[in-house]
């Protein structure tokens, strides 16, 4: 289950990114419910501070994954955390000092926006140059096992910290948890890394990794997908201080436990998920059923009666989430040539994270139109109807093809997989 922390270099990347991302979680915790107190509790207000946060990436992630192709992702990472100390530091401070305005947050998730749109098809690739092609399913579950315990332990305090120091003090913290992660990168050995060949700049570089994803109908489905279920399906982390403060009235440390459920659903699977990733590939079969769980799981939740049912809900809803993620992930990161990896990661990152402007929004006016539930039964039905539509496109297709050995300039179709 662990097999990938024998490579040094992941080692330190892994460590960092535990404290790193319970300190992320502290921060989307508390930006979310700062967002909400400014708001005077406005769902639609918590909408557009998650439009601002993912809109760049719908206008620079093709591009970083391009950039991806040809920087030295190590020190690109190392660049990008320290802006992100810089943005987590200034929200704290004008926290701190009682004179932050909504519009300081925009601005500041706009700034996170950016960063992130190039540091996760960078950070994607980057996986890979550590561990190796043959660990890469093992090591993308591993890092997310690592997120979704943070997402346990990060809610937890957050909820709790709130109502004793504040969301001020928190964003503090994350400027403190970064310097983890750069460490951890700065103390890596660049000659053990299994870095790809150089990529020079030349025109062409983003349509040529458009049209290889475009030509792969495993790569294609798994895009499609990766967008509904993203834009209406996984919008749920967004609906959940909506649900904790509009449907059952609790305060910051109700929304953190129902956090901390999810995570709990989410942890699980990503170790099963490593697990896994020693012992197989990925499936695509697997990813059509984890997609359609995810939806069943979410719809079902929508009319739990009581804030415990609701809850537990969540958990089976966490681990068909994570399932589903880390199975895509996987399929993408080991399916393709090294040459490539970073652009068709940064076309992945576009629509897993680029429809979030559209289903941020559009999860604030839902919940204010029908009710703080109607995000999680319209979003379910429509990933349910997403999962089987792809899957019976496959079948009348007669499945898909897997090239994963190269020869000369091109593939070859080593197997036929059956959905």
């Amino acid at each position: 289950m662990f097999a990938s922390l024998r490579v040094r270099n992941y080692r330190l990347f892994f460590s960092g990114q535990v404290i790193s991302n319970v300190g992320t979680w502290m921060q989307r915790i508390a930006q979310d419910w700062l967002v909400f107190q400014l708001s005077g509790n406005n769902p639609v207000a918590l909408g557009i501070a998650v439009a601002f946060q993912f809109t760049p990436t719908l206008l620079l992630s093709l591009w970083a994954g391009v950039l991806a192709d040809r920087v030295d992702k190590r020190r690109m990472l190392i660049l990008i955390q320290s802006i992100n100390c810089v943005q987590a530091t200034l929200l704290g401070v004008l926290n701190l000092t009682g004179v932050v305005q909504i519009w300081h947050v925009y601005l500041l998730c706009m700034m996170l926006g950016i960063t992130s749109a190039v540091e996760v098809p960078t950070r994607q690739s980057f996986v890979a140059e550590m561990v190796g092609r043959d660990q890469i399913a093992n090591a993308v579950a591993l890092n997310s096992s690592i997120f979704n315990l943070a997402r346990i332990v990060g809610p937890a305090i957050a909820g709790f910290a709130i109502t004793w120091v504040g969301t001020g003090w928190l964003f503090i913290a994350n400027a403190v948890s970064t310097v983890a992660v750069v460490t951890g990168l700065a103390l890596m050995n660049p000659a053990k890394l299994f870095r790809g060949p150089a990529i020079p700049r030349a025109k062409g570089q983003l349509m040529e990794g458009l049209r290889y994803v475009r030509r792969r109908s495993d790569l294609v489905t798994v895009m499609v997908l990766m967008f509904f279920v993203s834009t209406f399906g996984i919008t749920y982390f967004t609906s959940l201080p909506i649900v904790a403060a509009n449907v059952f009235h609790t305060q910051a440390d109700g929304y953190g436990l129902l956090s901390t459920l999810v995570a709990v659903g989410t942890f699980v699977g990503a170790l099963l998920s490593a697990r896994r990733g020693i012992r197989s590939r990925p499936r695509v079969r697997t990813m059509l059923i984890a997609a359609a769980a995810l939806g069943l799981f979410e719809f079902v939740t929508a009319f739990m009666p009581t804030y415990l049912a609701f809850g537990l809900g969540l958990i089976p809803l966490g681990f068909a989430t994570i399932t589903f993620l880390n199975t895509a992930n996987a399929l993408v990161q080991t399916s393709v040539t090294p040459e490539m990896r970073g652009r068709v990661m940064g076309i992945y990152v576009l629509v897993l994270i680029g429809g979030n402007p559209i289903g941020g929004p559009m999860t604030g006016w839902m919940a204010d139109a029908f009710g703080g539930r109607s995000p999680f039964y319209i979003g379910g039905a429509i990933s349910l109807v997403a999962a089987v539509v792809c899957a019976l496109v496959l079948i009348r297709r007669g499945g898909v093809s897997l090239p994963v050995r190269r020869f000369g300039n091109g593939l070859r179709v080593l197997k036929r997989e059956r959905v």
